[in-house]
């Protein structure tokens, strides 16, 4: 090999290796949501064994949990909620029309917060944002625009099925604004209507007391 057959060889090579470490700086830094287990394997769960449907909701209200996420939601007022519905009939359940309802101990009834809601308070944290939720790690205001990361992040990780199949689990979160509310678990409730069967018949709603999820903590 000649000497500048040898050099084009090695400026080849280390753009390649460029490239490659630059994607997998990328694909490291874009988001993974949890891999999910059967609802009934949650502290927090509800399961109707006659209609085999399970329902569970797994905070994500620590550090070492929320570390998944790029966006400190929790500086912003926002509960990250794990919801994971399991489908363990032979028939696939509709939950096109599912409304989530997290009902605190002092009866304040929150939904989650829509993409747009999350954008608004991104872009304009000073807009409300108390650090009244006790939390195991500090909160702080932080100033700042969305970022196509960002916006990809929270597109992403939201819970979006419009069905569960046969034997089958969807999941994904939802976010819930607390930003006034103190200690928004401790006696809460998340209540599910909505979900239908194969007939269009809705099924019995769904009562998931948290204080399942915070008793095995303390």
């Amino acid at each position: 090999m000649s000497l500048l057959a040898w050099k084009w060889w090695r400026r080849a090579l280390l753009i390649l290796c460029l490239i490659a470490i630059f994607a997998a700086c990328l694909a490291a830094k874009n988001f993974s949501k949890p891999p999910a287990q059967p609802a009934k394997s949650y502290p927090a769960h509800d399961d109707h064994s006659d209609e085999k449907v399970a329902i569970a909701a797994d905070p994500y209200d620590t550090a070492e949990k929320t570390r998944i996420f790029s966006i400190n939601f929790h500086d912003h007022g926002f509960l990250p909620v794990f919801f994971v519905v399991t489908n363990n009939g032979d028939q696939p359940v509709s939950i096109s029309d599912m409304q989530v309802t997290l009902t605190t101990a002092n009866n304040s009834k929150l939904t989650p917060a829509s993409p747009d809601d999350i954008y608004r308070r991104l872009v304009n944290p000073q807009g409300g944002t108390k650090p009244q939720t006790p939390l195991p790690f500090p909160r702080s205001k932080v100033k700042g625009t969305i970022t196509e990361k960002e916006r990809n992040e929270v597109e992403s990780s939201q819970f979006a099925a419009r069905a569960v199949e046969p034997h089958n689990t969807q999941s994904g979160f939802l976010f819930f604004d607390v930003e006034d509310i103190d200690a928004p678990l401790s006696g809460a409730h998340i209540y599910v209507t909505g979900v239908d069967d194969a007939k269009g018949n809705e099924l019995m709603y769904f009562d998931i007391p948290m204080d399942n999820y915070l008793k095995p903590a303390h």
